[in-house]
């Protein structure tokens, strides 16, 4: 008797598991996800990563752009359940991770008079500042949606006004932010682009370039040297008594350890 009790009060557990699911329109009206479709599906051939990753931003705007689309339709024609489904849809989209798949801008020559006032850069890059105040203080906590258009900022201050005084400036901050993404690479790069836009730049980015390949990526040789450089040139700032210092023990150590 007790196990025919037992069984009758799994079922109706069950039963209301499964009637509140269903119960829920709005469950019922999201997409199906295939899980089973192969995730190693093989491009056409002759296609390269940039045309790849191009075609996947583009993709990836033209989504954006068809739901903002999608909400002011329903927002004028007054269909309010239509219009919370789209609103949380983008809501959604805008909070997930999107990444940069190929890096840019690459290493910048050095060759450029980088000492133009450009007003539309110093836009760019004061709204970048704003992001990155928005962003928060502390680096656990910040927000990285504000980081990433900040980031963006940067990017189009270096590929667009490569002639602008604000180039060593977005560069270094934008190897900041990169650094902070943990994508050490990619921060060097802009880090390197900083100082040779501009040798003498008021960033620390010698200093930075110095520890990646340091403690990052183990080219001792080229820390070494790039930290010598960075005590010569840009330890002449006093507020960067701390990375003379740094980068003076780091040059005892390696050269020991050569």
């Amino acid at each position: 008797m007790a196990r025919t009790v037992n069984t009758v009060v799994v079922i109706a557990l069950l039963s209301a598991l499964v009637g509140c699911e269903g119960s829920n329109p709005e469950t019922a009206r999201l997409v199906p996800t295939d899980y089973t479709r192969p995730l190693n599906v093989a491009p056409p051939a002759g296609t390269s990563e940039v045309d790849l990753a191009e075609e996947m931003a583009t993709n990836r705007n033209a989504y954006q752009r068809s739901l903002e689309l999608l909400i002011g339709y329903y927002n004028r024609t007054g269909n309010n359940t239509k219009l919370e489904r789209a609103t949380k849809e983008l809501q959604a989209f805008q909070l997930m991770p999107k990444y940069y798949y190929i890096s840019e801008p690459r290493l910048l020559t050095g060759e450029l008079n980088a000492t133009t006032p450009i007003a539309k850069a110093d836009d760019l890059y004061y709204d970048a500042l704003e992001f990155e105040k928005d962003a928060g203080p502390l680096s656990v906590l910040r927000n990285k949606n504000k980081l990433r258009l900040a980031l963006k900022n940067y990017n189009v201050i270096i590929k667009e006004h490569p002639t602008s005084d604000k180039i060593d400036d977005a560069a270094y901050k934008a190897g900041v932010i990169m650094e902070e993404f943990s994508d050490y690479v990619v921060a060097l790069d802009y880090y390197q682009s900083a100082y040779k836009s501009d040798p003498e730049t008021i960033h620390p980015a010698r200093f930075r370039a110095a520890r990646i390949l340091d403690k990052q990526l183990h080219r001792y040789a080229e820390a070494l040297e790039l930290y010598q450089e960075a005590v010569e040139v840009e330890a002449i700032f006093g507020k960067y008594r701390q990375w003379k210092d740094y980068a003076e023990e780091r040059i005892r150590d390696i050269q020991k350890l050569n």
